[in-house]
């Protein structure tokens, strides 16, 4: 079991906007996380420079992210939010593990051998050592839980090894973080494509729902998400379409899956998708209200900001002395 002194260390990069998706399988999780653990929330805008940005673009979405996770319940009050590239730590943190990490084993990492793929001779060297400074983001807070999903899982077993090796090789220094995988919710998939997860980066603009959506943009997206053949409302293998309505419908009210299916078993996909719309349009409708408060004074987003690299900097500070010692640098003459 963990304790109260368990440290949580969470991020995520300031691109897009968030979907039903990010909320159902993450963010709720990381709310609920704060009540009893302490935690450390990153918007790793270090990250989102791998690929080619507009600097404008960058420093709005940052804004803009902090916004929304606010609005979906991360509380400064309860967590350190905090901009990574306000804390020093996390780049020679990242430069000291990369020593310590082999070209072999970035090169087979499953994320940087799909994107390279896509991208060939563009692929910048960032996204082959982006793994080093994830391990870095861990590991200069020492946490001991790390929400991941399954496309991370590969990259905290980087950071798992790297304590080991970070610890064998110079001593014992980091405890080696456990994932904390949330299993409600935790694979929503694509609106137009059920076979593969909801994301945002999916180029179809009807295959997520997003946080921000109009009411009116909501109920076009459910009326027109792929179902099935025939018009039974059921969890079926063979009926990836309703099933993934149904979890959408299942997660959003608290109800069980087999109570739906008994109470629309036969109203009808017409009847249930004007049900889990208006279902969504509920659920985000708060969300939406604090994100337009939070959004319009920017001020107070920036004093959020200012506070959580405050509080994250001394944790950071305390590792980071302790890692250069470690490594055998001499103290700096101040």
């Amino acid at each position: 079991m963990h304790t109260l002194e368990s440290i949580v260390l969470t991020c995520a990069q300031p691109t897009g906007q968030l979907h039903v998706g990010n909320y159902f399988g993450a963010v709720q999780h990381w709310v609920r996380l704060q009540e009893a653990h302490t935690c450390y929330f990153g918007i790793v805008d270090l990250h989102a420079i791998t690929v080619p940005y507009k600097p404008a673009d960058l420093r709005r979405s940052t804004l803009e992210c902090m916004a929304q996770y606010m609005a979906c319940g991360l509380d400064p009050q309860k967590s350190k939010l905090f901009v990574q590239s306000h804390v020093v730590g996390h780049t020679e943190l990242a430069w000291i593990l990369g020593c310590l990490t082999s070209l072999g084993r970035l090169e087979r990492m499953t994320q940087f051998k799909h994107k390279a793929q896509r991208r060939g001779q563009a692929v910048s060297s960032g996204l082959l050592t982006y793994p080093v400074l994830m391990a870095a983001d861990i590991l200069l807070y020492n946490a001991t839980l790390v929400p991941v999903g399954d496309d991370q899982k590969q990259h905290l077993e980087l950071a798992r090894g790297l304590v080991q090796k970070f610890n064998t090789t110079y001593s014992e220094t980091f405890r080696v973080p456990e994932p904390a995988i949330t299993k409600t919710g935790a694979r929503i998939m694509s609106l137009q494509q059920p076979t593969v997860k909801m994301s945002k980066s999916d180029p179809n603009p009807n295959s997520a729902v997003f946080l921000l959506d109009p009411p009116e943009r909501i109920r076009k997206k459910i009326l027109c998400a792929v179902t099935d053949s025939g018009n039974d409302i059921v969890t079926s293998p063979e009926k990836p379409g309703i099933t993934n309505l149904l979890r959408l419908l299942s997660t959003a009210t608290g109800q069980s899956m087999s109570d739906l299916e008994h109470t629309y078993a036969f109203q009808g996909y017409a009847v249930f998708k004007r049900v889990l719309a208006d279902a969504l349009i509920a659920l985000v409708e708060p969300i939406q209200k604090r994100y337009r408060e939070l959004i319009e004074d920017k001020a107070y987003l920036k004093e959020v900001m200012k506070e959580g690299a405050a509080a994250a900097q001394t944790r950071a500070y305390k590792t980071l002395s302790k890692v250069y010692r470690k490594c055998g640098f001499c103290e700096p003459v101040r």
